[in-house]
């Protein structure tokens, strides 16, 4: 009887309009990562209540459907001043990213893309199987250019790349630019950005822009609530919304939350524990300035995310670590839970005094990799799944074949035993992978998981639970 009740409560919630998130602006993903999905644009309906979590369960309705998830949320960024070692580019075909951003960060903006480095980018992205998003050059550029490399790259060439930034984190501009007695501010971006956007559109009018790419957002930029976010960020966001959410079709910023200072060092393992609860507030801020100011739901995309930005590595939770990768495989969930269009992590590969960004190195790969290897096996339509464990999150989802999914992140230190309850299903048997101190991303073999689960500390787990 409280089973049959806890399912009323959930359908009554449902189709009364509570849902967890916005709904989708999105197709229905293809079935080939490197498909382009174009963005549509819709009127974003009166906020509603969120489902409540089931009390000391982890919680699945299979039959609550949530929409499809973006194909576009596994990205990275790539660029001609990286390349993957011989040894390691078998791992990038197979890592599992969907999106390659070209040419990635600030090099862009310092250097004049060739043809030929669009000629091999594009080679390696199709070996990836990814799509490929390009990043004009604004700072040091000119519309003509700009135009010149859709011409190139759409017109000549036929690659059809669809997805097209203007510059780089345009609110770092004004100190290169001070040293020339110039000052570059919201209102000569603004109407740089539209020259050059309506130059490439004059182009090839089919192409979807991305911006403002600027270099960090979050929900609250009151001194000692987050990190590395300012009130000027914020004005930056809402007066390109005012100035250009007309044109643009894909809203993007940057997120590094850490280090907290120049001064300050990487991060610990706590503080990244508690940064990751903190990406659902970024999202819905996000989509209220977007609707605030544009009076639609426009797609959104972190074009650049990581847990830090400096080069620091070889700490307990700096971006080669292990434990970096369990927040990224929690912020992603978040990402997927937050209907995010498009997602690229920092940075495909990494060596020398490149940090620890990469998802592969000179020889290996780093841990953030295997968590791409689990989100390749996840489904395609996201389904209703809860926890009431702040330190425990639960992800679901369903493939075409309604194979259903369940990727469960742990960010605390200790084992945690849970228990399971999936809406319909009285046995339940699942194929089981996992990715703790002691397992890459490996196939533990099919787990009886009917009733209660043990999730080991600072571990992802994929159940994948065929019909």
């Amino acid at each position: 009887m409280k089973r049959a009740f806890i399912a009323f409560f959930l359908f009554v919630f449902l189709f009364s309009a509570c849902a967890p998130r916005v709904p989708s602006a999105l197709p229905a993903p293809t079935t080939h990562p490197a498909t382009t999905v174009i963005p549509t644009q819709v009127l974003l309906p009166t906020p509603t209540l969120a489902l409540s979590p089931v009390p000391d369960v982890l919680y699945v309705n299979p039959s609550i459907s949530l929409g499809s998830i973006s194909p576009l949320i596994y990205g990275s960024n790539y660029g001609p001043w990286l390349a993957v070692s011989v040894d390691m580019l078998d791992a990038a075909y197979d890592s599992g990213v969907t999106i390659l951003r070209f040419p990635a960060g600030s090099w862009g903006d310092q250097n004049d893309v060739k043809t030929y480095q669009i000629d091999q980018f594009m080679a390696f992205a199709q070996k990836v199987g990814a799509t490929a998003m390009f990043n004009v050059r604004l700072l040091g550029g000119t519309p003509e250019q700009a135009a010149e490399m859709v011409r190139y790259t759409n017109i000549e060439k036929k690659y059809d790349v669809h997805y097209w930034g203007i510059g780089n984190e345009p609110t770092l501009y004004n100190g290169v630019v001070k040293a020339r007695g110039e000052t570059y501010d919201t209102v000569r971006f603004n109407r740089e950005w539209r020259i050059f956007a309506e130059a490439m559109k004059k182009v090839d009018p089919t192409i979807k822009l991305v911006g403002a790419e600027i270099n960090q957002f979050s929900y609250d930029y009151s001194p000692g609530a987050t990190t590395n976010f300012s009130e000027r960020d914020e004005t930056w966001f809402i007066d390109f919304l005012k100035a250009n959410g007309d044109l643009v079709d894909v809203v993007s910023f940057h997120r590094y939350p850490f280090p907290r200072s120049n001064t300050s060092g990487p991060a610990s393992i706590d503080e990244l524990r508690q940064n990751a609860k903190e990406w659902d507030k970024i999202i819905i801020h996000a989509r209220e300035l977007i609707h605030q100011h544009t009076g639609r739901d426009i797609p959104i995309a972190i074009t650049e995310f990581n847990s830090d930005y400096s080069q620091s590595v070889g700490g307990e939770a700096t971006p080669d670590s292990h434990f970096n990768a369990i927040w990224l495989a929690d912020v992603l969930g978040r990402l997927i839970k937050n209907n995010v269009y498009m997602a690229n992590h920092w940075l495909l590969a990494s060596k020398g005094g490149l940090g620890g960004w990469g998802l592969v190195g000179m020889w290996d790969m780093h841990p953030s990799y295997f968590v791409y290897q689990l989100y390749k096996k996840f489904g395609s339509e996201l389904v209703y799944s809860s926890s009431d464990d702040s330190d425990l999150s639960i992800y679901a989802a369903r493939h075409q074949d309604s194979t259903l999914t369940l990727m469960i992140v742990n960010l605390a230190p200790e084992e945690k035993t849970k228990a399971i309850r999936i809406e319909g299903q009285d046995q339940i048997r699942a194929e089981t992978w996992l990715f703790d101190p002691g397992h890459k991303a490996e196939n533990v073999g099919e787990i009886d998981i009917t009733g209660h689960i043990a999730v080991p500390g600072q571990s992802v787990t994929l159940y994948i639970i065929r019909q």
